[in-house]
């Protein structure tokens, strides 16, 4: 690969580094939990094999992959959704799966959910 050439990625995460997380959290034993669910959402969206944000459900504009601004701000609706979901006592495992994988995958931390 030459200099002028990029390396495809996610966020700030490499494709192939994307698609081996997406791989390890295909492969966890069922049934899965919420936690779990989440950072699978995240990833399909992530990476263009899903639709619908795992947050806000909304659609990556003009690809078929979210831009990193796109994946900052369902980082940003996870953290919120979070918020809201301790301060009403609901379970939260779907969306913290959700915003850890985003966090990752932004580069805000270094640890793989």
């Amino acid at each position: 690969m030459s200099s002028d050439e990029t390396v495809p990625s996610v966020g700030v995460r490499p494709l192939d580094e994307v698609f081996a997380a997406i791989d390890t959290a295909n492969r966890r034993p069922r049934p899965w939990t919420g936690f779990e669910h989440g950072v699978l959402g995240a990833y399909r969206w992530a990476a263009g094999a899903q639709v619908a944000a795992p947050v806000t459900a909304a659609a990556a504009v003009g690809t078929a992959e979210p831009c990193r601004a796109q994946l900052l701000a369902e980082c940003q609706a996870a953290a919120a959704g979070i918020r809201r979901a301790l301060a009403q006592g609901a379970d939260h495992a779907y969306v913290l799966g959700a915003h850890r994988a985003l966090a990752w995958l932004c580069g805000l931390h270094e640890d793989c959910p």
